[in-house]
């Protein structure tokens, strides 16, 4: 089953805002689109709900592919995550029930830290784009 899912990467003044998993990674903001939503509206909600801060997103800032599999190499899932460079409106870091941690970090400290496959460059690439706008 191939799912969709849209995420936020929120900049302000140089740090990104970054949850952590149960599995004790740090990724950006994501979750599933919603059939009718469109991309930025997905963005914005899966913001909203997993951290609290309203945001506007900017432009795409690439996209990841994530195939998992069972025991036995049966594929289960194919995650197509679309990441939009997203600039920070309003409102402070609040976490929901499904996320135990988040904080705002400077790209340079990703590099010591448990994330996922591609999140430097993905936080690379936003960065570039919000400050190409700048």
């Amino acid at each position: 089953m191939a799912v969709l899912q849209a995420g936020g990467v929120v900049l302000v003044d140089g740090r990104v805002a970054l949850r952590h998993t149960a599995r004790g990674e740090y990724l950006f903001p994501k979750g599933h689109v919603e059939a009718g939503e469109t991309l930025e509206q997905a963005v914005i909600r899966e913001v909203r709900e997993e951290t609290g801060l309203a945001i506007e997103p900017i432009s795409l800032a690439g996209y990841r592919e994530v195939i998992a599999r069972d025991a036995e190499g049966k594929i289960e899932r194919h995650f197509v995550i679309l990441p939009f460079a997203a600039r920070y409106l309003a409102g402070e870091i609040s976490l929901n029930g499904e996320i135990a941690e988040a904080k705002w970090l400077l790209p340079a400290e990703l590099s010591g830290l448990k994330t996922t496959e591609g999140l430097a460059e993905i936080v690379t690439a936003a960065s570039e784009r919000i400050a190409a706008l700048s």
